[in-house]
């Protein structure tokens, strides 16, 4: 992989350095370090300039970002990936069930990053796997992949900074006791468990999630949710604490009698693009073994 960046100096950006003005545009410490070990990693009006070089307005500044080692130990297998969307500097996916994002034990070959590396080989391109915003194996939805190290970089820092807007889909038991409200509550990991989180609030780490019936069925709800955090098992927690539990969920409610999996689906994604700044949105349709409890 190669990718080029042009920047025009202006007024405004004044006064800095090269490598000022990358760290401002999303370059991590590794990528200076990187383009300062690259032959014409950085340019200043086609000549090769370094991190301390300074800039004047009407410059322009050039980096060239290279990978040609693929990730380590992710084995290309040809599995299904949904496309939703791709470009130069990212790649959206539906994630479906059953599938882990990354290798583990026992998951070798059977994960996302599995099928990615296959489709980018059958391309002739080298990809390292880059995952942006994390899903359960079961959970489904849309997940953001960096396609590069500055896309990381920068996409990295918007989640950080809580810019990308996840809401999400699920399938629970009962029904809140509004159609729409807020759980403030805070999470904590349960004693004596690895897995489990409950609330504790007295050692518990703030998390708010905000909710909206969208459907009622006979003897469940379809839920719309919005995070404000991202602790993990927030919305399961969360849901269980408000006494509607996710259906399917191993954890917190194991009732498979409508679905066989955690009840939770990433529906949409929204998040400015890590080189234009341009709003993207994106949107997954509800599976459909999370609709068959309200047919």
């Amino acid at each position: 992989m190669k990718r080029i960046f042009e920047y025009d100096i202006k007024d405004t950006d004044l006064p800095c350095n090269a490598g000022e003005y990358l760290k401002r545009i999303g370059c991590s410490h590794q990528i200076l370090v990187r383009l300062k070990k690259t032959e014409k990693g950085i340019l200043v009006n086609e000549e090769w300039a370094y991190v301390r070089t300074p800039l004047k307005a009407g410059d322009l500044l050039k980096i060239t970002l290279t990978e040609e080692a693929p990730s380590e130990n992710i084995v290309p297998i040809p599995l299904p990936l949904s496309i939703v969307y791709e470009d130069q500097d990212i790649l959206l996916l539906n994630k479906p069930a059953d599938m882990p994002v990354h290798p583990s034990i026992n998951n070798y070959d059977n994960t996302l990053a599995n099928g990615v590396a296959w489709y980018y080989a059958q391309k002739g391109e080298s990809f390292v796997f880059r995952c942006i915003n994390r899903l359960d194996r079961d959970t489904t939805g849309l997940l953001i992949l960096a396609k590069h190290a500055l896309s990381a970089s920068v996409l990295s820092a918007q989640m950080k900074n809580r810019e990308i807007h996840r809401t999400y889909q699920a399938v629970v038991a009962g029904t809140p006791p509004f159609s729409e409200g807020t759980v403030d509550a805070p999470i904590a990991r349960k004693e004596g468990s690895v897995m489990e989180r409950c609330v504790d609030f007295e050692k518990g780490e703030r998390a708010v999630t905000h909710y909206r019936v969208l459907k009622e069925g006979k003897d469940c709800s379809l839920l719309e949710l919005s995070l404000e955090t991202g602790r993990t098992h927030q919305i399961r927690v969360h849901m269980k604490h408000l006494g509607c539990p996710l259906l399917g969920d191993y954890l917190y409610y194991p009732d498979f009698s409508q679905i066989h999996r955690v009840a939770l689906h990433s529906c949409a994604l929204s998040f400015p693009h890590p080189m234009t700044g341009e709003t993207m949105h994106f949107e997954a349709p509800l599976p459909e073994d999370m609709k068959k409890p309200f047919l």
